[in-house]
């Protein structure tokens, strides 16, 4: 079965088990090591594998022949994406309002971290953000620490590593929508095609995980070989923040805040009005 999913500390943990043949009944994976834009696009182009890792805000284009998994994927408490800025003189980061007209690089305008960039720059920044620039992940602290880009939005790792740019914390996006929404951030979801055993797919997803918490040390040289030379403490740190009891199930809590974050999105205009309460279940 074609798989895709990131190289990223969080799915090659979660997929390690699954991936190596080690649940029974499972079928053996063929894994395709993919970066978010790219999964996103394989899915909304309809040439994608039969289940892939995209972003809850790609979503909306592909509900039509693609489920929602409700294991494997990311959601979670205090790991949403940050605003980073120059310090000020002070040593801080600017007010929000500061964004105002400026231009501001992102990884994807198809992430959830975009999503809640929007939302939140709605509620805060007078007049909205100025031009939106699309860079890779890896080149948005250098970018921002050399004066190119105003402000960055980061993920993942960059939680730990933004300070050694010299860089200030604007806005912990986390944290706002927490704060706002009383729910998890909604962050990398699975799905798969509408037309496979849905039921039995998350059930050797969720086994996969379950693997993973229960033998911790089995997955280590795997997910060190994927995780592009990232220091062995800060893997660690990554799994330990985007693998959580919504990896192994979305439950109520999960579902809200998804049908939350696309239902608020669609108000804006920012995805499809779609029957989300319905496509998601």
């Amino acid at each position: 079965m074609k798989i895709a999913y990131s190289p990223c500390p969080n799915d090659t943990f979660v997929f390690h088990a699954w991936a190596h043949g080690l649940i029974p009944g499972a079928p053996e994976l063929d894994v395709q090591y993919a970066d978010i834009d790219i999964t996103n696009r394989l899915a909304a182009e309809g040439t994608g594998p039969d289940v892939l890792k995209i972003s809850y805000a790609a979503l909306p284009w592909v509900l039509q022949d693609y489920a929602l998994l409700p294991c494997g994927g990311a959601l979670g408490r205090g790991c949403g994406p940050l605003v980073l800025t120059q310090p000020s003189s002070e040593g801080a980061a600017a007010d929000p309002a500061a964004l105002s007209g400026r231009r501001v690089a992102v990884p994807s305008e198809r992430s959830t971290a975009y999503l809640l960039f929007r939302l939140w720059a709605e509620q805060n920044v007078p007049g909205g953000v100025g031009e939106i620039v699309v860079m890779p992940f890896h080149e948005i602290m250098p970018a921002v620490r050399d004066g190119r880009i105003d402000a960055g939005l980061v993920i993942h790792e960059a939680r730990f590593t933004y300070p050694s740019y010299g860089l200030a914390l604007l806005t912990d996006l986390g944290s706002w929508w927490e704060t706002d929404t009383g729910l998890p951030i909604p962050l990398g979801a699975i799905i798969a095609r509408r037309s496979m055993d849905l039921e039995a797919l998350a059930g050797w997803a969720r086994a996969s995980v379950q693997y993973a918490w229960a033998h911790p040390e089995a997955s280590r040289d795997y997910v060190m070989q994927h995780a592009q030379e990232m220091d062995p403490q800060v893997a660690q740190q990554h799994i330990d923040l985007y693998v959580n009891e919504f990896t192994a199930d979305l439950g109520e809590s999960g579902y809200g805040a998804v049908l939350t974050l696309l239902e608020r999105a669609a108000q804006t205009g920012l995805v499809p009005q779609l029957d989300y309460a319905a496509l998601l279940k």
